[in-house]
């Protein structure tokens, strides 16, 4: 699986352009109807604006791309807005340009570079996470273990998604796959080959960026 990014919810951005408003509006998706469910809201809420342009892609390899100008020339709007998208490795994210005309008109480049400028801003403006291939698992071990298990998944920033303590103690447990070897390995070293791995499931796994863009 490739490294990727998605979005985490709603997030805005804008700039200005001669006196054009431009607002992007970032919205995390799974399907094409929700898609278009969110791009109605947008045109009815900023009914007034000139055009409410848009891109999204969904799938794990982006199978689905869809965009519009709407009413923009040709390639200057919708198409700018999906290679930010592209551009950036995004995932299952859909971003809907509003634009308030100023009075001047931008030209074919001063187009593409505000629609495609605003969809950046809305980006910084969003919680971004990062995609690769994962591991979810369940850990269980001794209570005299437990101890060495917390201070190897401390060093290797690994945070447990739950933990239950009864007979013994069992962690849930979610990584990238590529690190999964190494944590194995220390894991049996530590506790003599007691602790017990289960549960194995390989899919995405997602951590937050702290900065994108």
């Amino acid at each position: 699986m490739k490294e990727h990014f998605r979005v985490c919810g709603y997030a805005t951005g804008e700039i200005e352009e001669k006196k054009s408003r431009f607002i992007a509006h970032v919205f995390p998706i799974e399907s094409e109807e929700e898609a278009l469910l969110y791009i109605e809201e947008i045109k009815k809420k900023y009914w007034d604006a000139r055009h409410n342009c848009f891109a999204f892609v969904l799938g794990e390899n982006n199978e689905i791309q869809r965009f519009s100008d709407d009413g923009e020339p040709q390639g200057t709007a919708g198409k700018p807005i999906l290679e930010v998208l592209n551009g950036n490795s995004l995932q299952n994210t859909l971003i809907v340009v509003t634009r308030y005309f100023g009075g001047t008109l931008l030209g074919t480049g001063g187009l593409v570079r505000a629609y495609g400028g605003a969809s950046k801003e809305g980006l910084r403006n969003a919680e971004i996470k990062q995609g690769c291939a994962g591991v979810y698992f369940t850990l269980s071990t001794d209570y005299n273990s437990i101890g060495k298990i917390k201070y190897i998944l401390g060093q290797m920033n690994v945070n447990p998604e739950a933990e239950e303590y009864g007979a013994d103690v069992r962690i849930t447990i979610a990584m990238p796959k590529e690190d999964f070897a190494k944590l194995e390995s220390q894991v049996v070293d530590a506790t003599s080959g007691k602790a017990q791995f289960s549960e194995i499931e390989e899919r995405p796994f997602y951590r937050k960026v702290e900065s994108f863009l």
